[in-house]
């Protein structure tokens, strides 16, 4: 299998410095290419510098990861891609128990794997941790991590199973796969967009997997701080436009009328921890998901699976109880 690292960047230049070095000793396998949408830092000039063997693609604009991604992957020829986000730092032999995987089972359409803190490397990193996970409600989560609670790493997740979903900071995708779905949602922009494509993967008999046998190291917040409003839009409406688009009819009108009134409670919550902009954040993304209610409607497949839940009703047994 021929193996292609896509980076996205958009001024990312400190990124590409600090962390490209680790991604040309450790993937020997692999061609890898830096995608850049439209940066308007020296990143480019730097690459052709300093990295000569890297190959760049320019995109003509900032069009966010889902559509940065998807005019990117356009011009490379792998039998497998590698997504992987300009602040992760990977570590030796990182890509072999992906390939060995992969080899193992034509049905895995997608792996990832460990993905650790780099600022604390006894630590799950939020965006993916030990494989991504969701509950009856439509709520992402991982192994190592539920909500802004995040575990040690205690070797508790050095085994390889099927997931839900894969994060895209370091998604390993078969290249078929990922044109057979017409690649990222590109309304998204950024959030939960691989998500949604793994979504729609296991609906067509795929399978999703993690291994803790490969492990990297990511940053985390590079484009978007936890704490930008923006960041809080992205993830309401485009979650709310995932479930409609994947949860099974029989199914999706309760779910979606359930979380719009517990949208309601999140926001004023989020208001009054973090200022009113949050609220308005999430009035924004209810206000989105209804204009591309129509939209969402038409990309519905023919067949809806109902997802993997390795818990029910998430957020009541988080605030409520104790699930950590």
């Amino acid at each position: 299998m021929t193996l292609a690292i896509a980076i996205l960047n958009w001024n990312g230049k400190k990124w590409l410095e600090k962390f490209l070095p680790s991604v040309i000793l450790h993937s020997k396998e692999a061609e890898i290419y830096v995608i850049d949408n439209a940066s308007t830092d020296d990143s480019i000039p730097f690459l052709k510098s300093n990295f000569p063997s890297v190959k760049i693609i320019q995109n003509e604009s900032n069009s966010g990861f889902a559509m940065g991604y998807n005019q990117g992957l356009k011009s490379i020829k792998a039998d497998i891609y590698c997504l992987l986000n300009s602040d992760v730092e990977v570590t030796e032999n990182w890509i072999a128990p992906i390939l060995r995987l992969f080899s193992q089972d034509q049905n895995i359409a997608a792996i990832q794997p460990k993905i650790l803190d780099y600022n604390q490397k006894d630590k799950f990193e939020f965006a993916g941790a030990g494989g991504g996970l969701i509950d009856n409600l439509g709520y992402p989560y991982c192994r190592g991590r539920v909500f802004e609670n995040i575990e040690f790493d205690n070797g508790q997740y050095d085994d390889e199973t099927e997931i839900f979903w894969a994060s895209g900071c370091s998604l390993f995708i078969r290249s078929e796969d990922f044109w057979k779905m017409n690649g990222f949602d590109e309304r998204f922009f950024a959030h939960q967009e691989e998500i949604d494509l793994c979504w729609r993967l296991k609906n067509e008999g795929k399978k999703i997997y993690y291994t803790g046998k490969s492990k990297v190291y990511h940053v985390g917040g590079g484009t978007l701080k936890k704490e930008n409003p923006e960041k809080t839009y992205l993830n309401f409406r485009n979650n709310l436009s995932m479930m409609l688009k994947n949860l099974p009819a029989s199914k999706a009108f309760f779910t979606l009328f359930f979380r719009l009134h517990l949208d309601g409670y999140a926001a004023f919550y989020l208001a009054y921890k973090n200022g009113w902009r949050f609220l308005l954040a999430v009035l924004k993304a209810h206000v989105y998901f209804y204009i591309q209610l129509p939209k969402s409607i038409q990309l519905r497949q023919k067949h809806q699976i109902d997802p993997y839940y390795q818990t029910k009703w998430l957020m009541f047994k988080h605030f409520l109880g104790p699930k950590k």
